[in-house]
């Protein structure tokens, strides 16, 4: 395990290493100069060029990417041009908005997905277990935006429940309301997130029903019902497991249209609008930074599985 363990770090840390390579190089390539942003449209060439040397931008990009990187090792991700404020500074005030939608979205993912999966699996064949089958896949082919919009349309147009945009300005100092706020953003993205991870769960619990143990327990008088959810259940939750790792990424390109839908103050809407201010150090920082989340959730997802799965100790 300890063996496995460091192999599957190291190929962290080299995963790390070349999405910085890829995020620095590539940002490099997009038009736009940020100096002449800076300098506005009526400077000077001799500004602009001022600019670029005060800002460290006149430099090779080996050099740029070396003292970056350093920097990354110290933990520090770099410093917005425009504003002077850190990148870490801002991730983490901006993470009080995404992480909180992320688990939420993927709390709603899971309870969609899994009762209804197993049961889409177990009515097979019936109109109940190929209606649900037939409202997964439509639901997984709904673009998030049209969504999110149906929802505010519904819930807080009609109805008038749920706030249709907006944070909270006073942020979880007002539990309540950031809550609220967070509960129309949350089921877009868990809902189609959950359709998709249905489709999955449902082909998971199919093959588990397919497996000798099953087919024995249910030979010794459990019903299949019972043998499934005694014995197949389990297996069908070692692979959800592994999707689930999966879905963080989707749910991260989710929350960057969302946020920006739903005007929340999170990583995703001001990626966003760095983005198309140029603001090239503190864009590389948080892609950076959404990058390493991502695969450290891969990484936890690998040791997790391999812990729970004796499968997976005896091939080793």
């Amino acid at each position: 395990m300890i063996r496995y363990t460091l192999t599957r770090f190291a190929l962290l840390l080299l995963g790390l290493l070349v999405a910085s390579v890829l995020i620095f190089f590539t940002l490099r390539v997009l038009p736009g100069d940020i100096a002449q942003l800076i300098g506005g449209v009526n400077s000077s060439p001799e500004q602009i060029a001022a600019i670029r040397s005060q800002l460290g931008l006149d430099r090779p990009l080996a050099v740029q990417y070396l003292e970056w990187i350093g920097g990354v090792l110290r933990g520090d991700l770099g410093t917005s041009l425009l504003t002077g404020t850190p990148v870490v500074d801002e991730l983490v005030q901006k993470a009080q908005v995404t992480v909180p939608l992320g688990i939420l979205s993927l709390l709603v993912a899971v309870v969609i997905s899994v009762p209804l999966g197993v049961v889409s699996a177990m009515r097979r064949g019936h109109a109940d277990g190929t209606a649900l089958s037939v409202g997964s896949q439509t639901l997984a082919a709904v673009p998030v935006v049209w969504a999110g919009m149906m929802l505010v349309v519904v819930f807080a147009v009609w109805l008038g429940w749920l706030p249709a945009q907006g944070f909270p300005r006073a942020g979880w100092n007002d539990p309540a309301a950031a809550f609220q706020a967070l509960i129309l953003p949350a089921l877009t993205i868990g809902i189609v997130e959950g359709a998709m991870l249905l489709r999955f769960v449902r082909s998971a619990t199919l093959q588990a029903v397919g497996q000798d143990f099953v087919r024995t327990a249910a030979a010794k008088g459990l019903t299949r019902d019972a043998a499934l959810i005694r014995h197949g259940l389990p297996v069908v939750g070692l692979s959800v497991i592994t999707v689930l790792g999966l879905q963080v990424a989707g749910i991260i390109v989710g929350a960057v249209v969302i946020e920006q839908l739903f005007s929340l103050p999170g990583i995703g809407r001001m990626l966003v609008a760095d983005v198309a201010a140029r603001d090239l150090p503190k864009v590389q920082g948080e892609l950076l930074a959404l990058t390493g989340f991502v695969l450290i959730v891969g990484f936890v997802v690998d040791l997790v599985h391999r812990v729970i799965d004796p499968r997976q100790r005896e091939a080793a």
